[in-house]
């Protein structure tokens, strides 16, 4: 998720789930890969500072630190020194096996909580439907 901050430039949020069960580092890292994967973030597009998500999200800096810090090692993002932290312009290339892993693992997560809410698949693949045709129109 994206707003506006006082200087006109998006700027990208963090949210939590607290009962996903999934490690907070962990949905850091996956809320970063869903933004590029969604083009809601691009290569050159700033990250909030570890300080500035510790604070928003009232979490240890440590467990932000952690994912900016994989997230790097994994060549998505760019830490300069001074100025911040950046989408890398490189294009990440991860083995099919793992790219479906983490695919199917998602997918997994994602309908359990659904059905666990009370949704159908026929809403999910509804609603994923009409998020790809907004993500369409802002590409535009």
């Amino acid at each position: 998720m994206s707003t506006t901050d006082r200087n006109g430039r998006q700027t990208f949020l963090f949210r939590l789930d607290l009962h996903s069960g999934v490690p907070v580092y962990r949905q850091l890292i996956d809320q970063v890969m869903g933004g590029m994967a969604a083009g809601t973030l691009a290569g050159g597009d700033q990250l909030p500072t570890v300080r500035q998500v510790a604070v928003d999200l009232s979490i240890n800096p440590n467990t932000v630190a952690r994912a900016y810090r994989e997230l790097e090692i994994r060549g998505i993002v760019e830490t300069q020194q001074g100025t911040g932290t950046f989408i890398s312009h490189q294009k990440v290339k991860r083995d099919e096996v793992e790219r479906r892993r983490q695919m199917d693992q998602l997918v997994s997560e994602f309908v359990a909580r659904a059905g666990a809410a009370g949704f159908t698949l026929e809403e999910l693949l509804e609603q994923l439907h009409d998020r790809q045709t907004e993500t369409n129109k802002i590409r535009r």
